[in-house]
């Protein structure tokens, strides 16, 4: 595969995951009753859950941006990590919340060469 179609699944791939976190980010920022309700039974109250939204919109703008893509990619795994010890501790099930989270690492490593140099082939300095 060339380089060329490697960038466009990597483009791709962070456009379908970018929709969900933006979808996701925007419920928790408009204060959207279904994710307060959400929130709310596993006891995080609206302003903590407006921070989560912050958090997670500010997490995908680095990870979109080419520039800041790596500390985003970080952000994001560290975000979805908690998302999914979430689900853990709630007995919810985790399955979406790990495809996310393969989506956001695998986008990355197919946008950011020197990630999948140093990931991939063990590349060091």
């Amino acid at each position: 595969m060339n380089q060329k179609t490697v960038n466009i699944i990597g483009w791709v791939l962070t456009g379908m995951v970018g929709a969900l976190l933006a979808l996701s980010a925007m419920m928790k920022l408009m204060r959207h009753d279904t994710a307060l309700a959400q929130a709310a039974a596993a006891g995080i109250d609206a302003d903590t859950y407006f921070m989560i939204g912050v958090v997670e919109a500010v997490a995908l703008l680095l990870f979109l941006i080419p520039r800041t893509a790596v500390v985003g990619l970080l952000l994001l795994a560290a975000y979805m990590g908690g998302a999914i010890a979430m689900h853990v501790q709630l007995h919810q099930p985790i399955g979406m919340a790990v495809l996310v989270q393969v989506g956001v690492w695998v986008a990355g490593i197919l946008r950011l060469p020197e990630l999948r140099r140093r990931l991939i082939f063990g590349g060091g300095d």
